[in-house]
């Protein structure tokens, strides 16, 4: 994305942005994900103009896509069952994550606090989309993220 020395950033709530923008959002992740092989079929997909993806793609991304690169940490609650936490680390070690540290707690009532923290420099899929994956792996209770350098 090109910079003028001017350019300023916002974080705003995904609710006030136009549709065009959203769809924008939209077209870009399905052609991330695989999706879609085409920008054609993606902007069919969403009912979305070429023009109006061409105008904006490169100005507009998912806030945690624009960070990306860096260190984050998470709060992860886990069943206190054989796997659960591998699970974790696999889903991360498949997305290119890289591991930096592992804090888990005494189980409690049969679940055990985690803390990881993770390099993103390397991932397929952005940080948002870790997580959301992260939370329906068997025996994950409760992710969040607790900070990010």
């Amino acid at each position: 994305m090109e910079q003028s020395k001017d350019t300023q950033f916002y974080l705003v709530d995904e609710r006030i942005l136009p549709e065009a923008i959203k769809k924008t959002i939209q077209v870009k992740n399905l052609l991330n994900s695989g999706e879609v092989k085409t920008i054609h079929q993606a902007v069919q997909m969403v009912n979305l103009s070429r023009s109006a993806y061409y105008k904006y793609k490169d100005r507009v991304e998912p806030f945690y896509e624009a960070i990306q690169g860096r260190v984050f940490s998470v709060s992860i609650m886990i069943s206190h069952e054989a796997g659960v936490l591998s699970r974790v680390l696999q889903l991360i070690a498949r997305e290119n994550g890289s591991i930096i540290t592992i804090n888990q707690g005494i189980p409690l009532q049969d679940v055990a606090n985690v803390t990881l923290s993770f390099e993103t420099r390397h991932m397929k899929i952005g940080v948002e989309e870790l997580l959301k994956r992260a939370g329906r792996v068997k025996g994950v209770k409760d992710i969040r993220l607790i900070g990010h350098e």
